[in-house]
């Protein structure tokens, strides 16, 4: 058993638990250190802790793969919050050259965000001024970039004199000095990487957009990966909490000397050219990154290809299942879904390519943010496909859903349909189609009063709503996975952060074939 050894980004599932589960039941084991290391949403963790496990662990592991946010701040939240001093940081990070010297044969991955500057109001993941001056905040740095790019309109200009004028000055530089902190940690950590510390690193940009703070953090990283001439080992695209599924199978597919193939194919003939939410490019520019950091490349065509990647992606904007009102949320049947999106066209490409060319299949689900597809789980059952697939992701993000599901392809076609792969394939629908599309709006719309529930804070990790989700979820895999042959239980249901965006599932999928076969 080869260990992989992992920082992650906190302790959520999506960041502590996936990495495990993609390789559960192959050749490699992914060793962390304790969960309660890691501090939870805005309560900073044991840093010191963390560093002590790193070293005591890095001599059994050649391979690791480490999130600076968590080494350096505790995790992602942290990293927003924090008032650190720039000297300390890079001191702080100065500490990795020991690891080489602990373990020469170490490969080391590491993964630092650009941090992120929410459009909205809401001081749920931010500093606490930002639950009134966020959506100014964002503006100020919106306009400023759109000005000095000289493309910001009259209009721009006189919003953003007038939100200057009331905007807390403290508040502001705060804010920015904490950004300036943070890139100068982003600049030393491409320094490592041409220094040879790091063999690879990926900067993934947190919620980013065209224009911006974060737009403009993103070029000053930009320059400095140009100027030290390591494009090739220092990557930057749209992405957070699904960075180490990537790096997890970039590490399987150099020690199995792979190279996957990766056909993609769209469900609108212009969906490529889509600008998913919360990101600043076009949708296959993104995908082209996903696969190189995964340890792939891009295949010309299916029949050269070991894997095709199905994108479900409409022909426009996309909805998001968390749009506002989150108690009126209805999903709404336009032109871009409808006539501008042939899903049934993918769904029947799919059944081909398993069933006549033998090729894994991967969905991308990333037709809405915030959850997948339930017409695509239909079409999938109908086709009999549900427990075909090679991998199959639509939770958060666009760059969430590709960097979960293109690993999960791709382990899937070094170590085939293991129990593990079903038990992660059941998981995902059942978490991004069943509770992220589905159950989290019936739960709120079914106790949203004046006095009812409060969304962003529930009755605990365990609690009645916790409960409530389990058995609406049982329901879910009961009606629309289960079948002849597989059976999925869901052994443990809770809420991370004790609010509803994000659910924490454990399920176990009985396979009658294997059991026939055993």
């Amino acid at each position: 058993m080869k260990k992989i050894l992992l920082i992650p980004l906190d302790e959520r599932p999506c960041n502590y638990d996936f990495p495990e589960m993609l390789t559960r039941d192959t050749d490699y084991q992914i060793i962390m250190p304790p969960r309660e290391f890691l501090g939870k949403k805005k309560q900073a963790g044991d840093t010191d802790s963390i560093w002590n496990w790193l070293f005591e662990n890095i001599s059994c592991c050649d391979n690791a793969i480490i999130s600076i946010d968590t080494l350096l701040y505790s995790g992602i939240v942290p990293s927003r919050l924090h008032q650190f001093e720039p000297e300390m940081l890079t001191t702080k990070l100065n500490r990795l050259h020991k690891l080489k010297e602990l373990n020469p044969k170490l490969t080391l991955y590491a993964f630092n965000l650009i941090m992120r500057n929410p459009t909205y109001s809401s001081d749920e993941e931010e500093p606490d001024y930002y639950g009134q001056w966020g959506k100014e905040i964002h503006l100020h740095g919106f306009i400023n970039h759109k000005k000095e790019l000289g493309i910001a309109t009259d209009e721009e200009i006189l919003e953003l004199k007038e939100i200057d004028e009331r905007l807390p000055k403290e508040y502001l530089d705060d804010y920015i000095n904490r950004r300036a902190t943070n890139i100068q940690v982003n600049q030393a950590v491409v320094h490592l990487a041409a220094d040879g510390v790091f063999d690879f690193v990926i900067i993934p940009q947190d919620d980013s957009s065209p224009y911006g703070l974060t737009a403009k953090d993103q070029q000053v990283i930009r320059e400095l990966i140009d100027s030290l001439n390591v494009n090739l080992k220092v990557y930057m695209y749209p992405d957070a909490d699904a960075v180490a599924n990537t790096l997890v199978a970039r590490t399987i597919n150099l020690l199995e000397v792979r190279r996957p193939l990766v056909y993609v194919k769209y469900a609108s003939s212009i969906g490529h050219s889509v600008i998913p939410t919360f990101e600043d490019r076009i949708v296959s520019e993104s995908i082209k990154y996903q696969i190189l950091a995964a340890g792939g490349l891009v295949a010309s065509s299916a029949l050269e290809a070991q894997l095709i990647l199905m994108v479900n992606i409409p022909g426009g904007d996309l909805q998001d299942h968390l749009q506002e009102p989150v108690n009126s949320c209805v999903l709404q049947r336009t032109i871009q879904y409808d006539a501008y999106r042939n899903l049934i066209e993918l769904i029947e490409y799919a059944d081909y390519a398993i069933g006549t060319l033998h090729k894994g299949v991967i969905f991308g689900d990333i037709a809405y943010g915030n959850g997948g597809d339930p017409l695509l789980l239909s079409l999938l059952k109908q086709k009999d496909l549900i427990w075909k697939l090679a991998g199959y992701a639509g939770w958060n993000t666009s760059s969430n859903s590709l960097g979960t599901c293109l690993p999960m392809g791709m382990i899937y076609d070094i170590f085939g349909d293991t129990k593990g792969h079903r038990n992660f394939l059941a998981l995902r629908y059942i978490e991004d189609i069943g509770y992220d599309a589905l159950v989290r709006q019936e739960i709120y719309n079914k106790n949203s009063s004046p006095c009812g529930l409060d969304r962003f804070k529930v009755d605990g990790q365990r609690g009645e709503i916790a409960v409530m989700v389990g058995k609406m979820l049982q329901h879910f895999a009961a009606k629309n996975l289960n079948d002849n042959l597989h059976q999925v239980k869901i052994t443990d249901c809770y809420l991370p952060w004790e609010r509803l965006f994000e659910v924490g599932i454990t399920v176990d999928v009985t396979c009658e074939v294997n059991a026939a076969s055993r």
